[in-house]
């Protein structure tokens, strides 16, 4: 996957948005009455009353059941663990409603450890911090934590249609109301629609709001304590690319149901 990145502010990306398959009970989402989950369901998908889920040609895609879950984030500031002499804690709320399957995307991701020892690789003060490329650490690659549905941005029905688990991408979820407000997490992509993978950024405390990223990336959690450090992270000095001069790494991410 090439670049993976928040679009410009001149490459704002149409997106048009086909969830395959949503999986996920919503609890005092439906109506108890009717049991008609069919306007949760995406483009391409039908509710099924029996299994109260929404398929597509009997593929059924689990994703996480709860309304939100959390990662709790240790990061350093150091060229290696051994002498960091400054950390930070930061906790991810995740909207499993909002964004079912990119929520899940982190929080699986999360879950198997594919962001231990991964660098936040793209920093700029007043925008966001950007990390999760546990492939390169440099901002071309990484990938979904499982088959959503989509493969380098382009829909199919079966994970057996993509050549490589290598190009799996997730759906875009970017009209769900969240904004590219101050501590938000959202999806980092190329500037086609779908291709959000495992890269992921974080707006700072000191920014007011990306209106120009709104409906474009999808926003999918907060950071619920700890944003401050995400804003003095935003400061360090970068080089090249926008990259910190001093690794900026993720050594823990942990995940908690609460």
């Amino acid at each position: 996957m090439n670049g993976t990145r928040p679009t410009s502010l001149h490459s704002r990306a149409v997106c048009l948005i086909s969830l395959l398959v949503l999986t996920v009970w919503l609890p005092g989402c439906i109506d108890n009455e009717s049991l008609d989950g069919s306007e949760y369901c995406g483009s391409g998908t039908i509710w099924d009353t029996a299994s109260e889920l929404c398929i597509v040609e009997e593929t059924v895609i689990p994703v996480y059941q709860g309304e939100t879950s959390t990662v709790t984030m240790q990061i350093i500031h150091a060229e290696s663990a051994s002498n960091a002499t400054l950390s930070h804690t930061i906790v991810i709320e995740l909207y499993h409603l909002q964004a079912p399957y990119h929520a899940d995307n982190l929080r699986r991701l999360a879950q198997a450890g594919m962001y231990d020892n991964v660098t936040f690789h793209r920093i700029i003060d007043d925008f966001m911090i950007q990390g999760g490329d546990f492939e390169n650490n440099d901002g071309t690659g990484g990938y979904a934590a499982q088959w959503y549905g989509y493969c380098d941005g382009d829909a199919m029905t079966n994970a057996a249609d993509c050549s490589s688990e290598t190009r799996y991408t997730l759906p875009d979820e970017a009209d769900n109301g969240l904004r590219h407000l101050p501590c938000m997490v959202s999806m980092a992509k190329t500037s086609q629609p779908n291709t959000g993978g495992s890269q992921f950024f974080i707006m700072p405390e000191d920014i007011s709001e990306h209106t120009w990223l709104n409906g474009v990336h999808t926003v999918f959690g907060q950071v619920i304590s700890g944003c401050e450090h995400v804003t003095t992270i935003s400061e360090v000095e970068t080089g090249s690319n926008d990259r910190p001069v001093v690794p900026v790494t993720i050594v823990s991410a942990i995940v908690s149901d609460e």
